[in-house]
């Protein structure tokens, strides 16, 4: 049951985050780039190096599928190892999936990603605005085999309130997307109390996240955007219970990039990341207390 994992290992290091690996080129420290035969493999040993540093400190990993796939068959190959070793180390492993443009795109999505064992993970991550036809095809594998599904409800780039804001009725679209969420995932809950179907929700927009904290007690969240200029931690603590529960929190450039914000060459990324998710692990203390 993967929601009781990853809120088992938040509740194990009292550190609700998660570490976001879809990073730019540029974040690889220069003499990775050249010590490598390609970016490819340099991608791949800055990964690896990061997660084994993290792995006693942060509960959760995601990477992005279309990352890998823009470099080829040797990216999704890495993407493969890199998910496999991931769930090794004892991570919650979040997959974003390709994009999903039609009801056939989610079928191919939801057969590629969760039934085979090329990319193994305990969540996938979809953009739901075709409506539920890009949800339905991945409810098997959250019903019969315990897999997550986390579905954008709100994503936390500034455009999004072009579309995402707008009024339908009486509600904004992105709540509508939220009751979508919850209506898919009622009956699916893990021993924790939440569903299986987990609404991803904005750093930068805290009254969207205490109308959906409020409205629907038992939604899992994921908090994205914590890099954006618009998050904050104290807007993340919206997202969680009573009991510092029913919440993660995704950073990343502020993690895996932290190395540049020190001034260094970057010889010294894995220490300033450890650095950086201690810092966040610390400031979502100031306001979540996980029992």
């Amino acid at each position: 049951m993967s929601v009781d994992k990853l809120h088992d290992r938040i509740r194990k290091f009292k550190n609700p985050s998660m570490v976001d690996f879809g990073i730019q080129m540029d974040a690889i420290p220069t003499h990775i780039l050249d010590e490598e035969p390609n970016a490819c493999m340099a991608y791949g040993r800055f990964c690896r190096e990061l997660m084994e540093g993290l792995k006693d400190l942060v509960p959760a990993v995601r990477f992005c599928f279309d990352t890998f796939a823009l470099m080829g068959g040797e990216g999704l190959n890495l993407l493969s190892s890199l998910l496999k070793e991931a769930g090794e180390m004892g991570y919650y492993v979040l997959l974003d999936s390709p994009g999903i443009l039609s009801p056939w795109g989610a079928d191919r999505a939801a057969e590629g990603i969760c039934g085979g064992e090329m990319y193994p993970c305990d969540g996938v991550l979809i953009l739901p605005y075709i409506g539920t036809d890009a949800i339905k095809p991945f409810m098997p594998w959250v019903k019969n085999e315990g897999k997550d599904l986390i579905v954008v409800v709100r994503s936390p780039n500034k455009s999004a309130l072009d579309l995402q804001d707008l009024f339908t009725g009486s509600r904004f679209v992105h709540t509508a997307a939220g009751e979508m969420v919850n209506r898919m995932g009622e009956n699916l809950y893990d021993k924790c109390g939440y569903s299986r179907v987990i609404a991803a929700v904005s750093a930068g927009v805290p009254s969207s996240i205490q109308t959906l904290r409020s409205t629907w007690n038992r939604m899992f969240m994921l908090v994205d955007g914590l890099d954006y200029p618009s998050g904050n931690f104290k807007n993340c603590s919206h997202a969680f219970d009573r009991f510092g529960h029913g919440a993660v929190v995704c950073a990343g450039p502020s993690v895996t990039c932290a190395w540049r914000e020190e001034g260094a060459d970057g010889k010294d990324y894995v220490e300033c990341a450890k650095k950086a998710a201690e810092n966040m692990k610390r400031n979502l203390s100031r306001y979540i207390k996980i029992l």
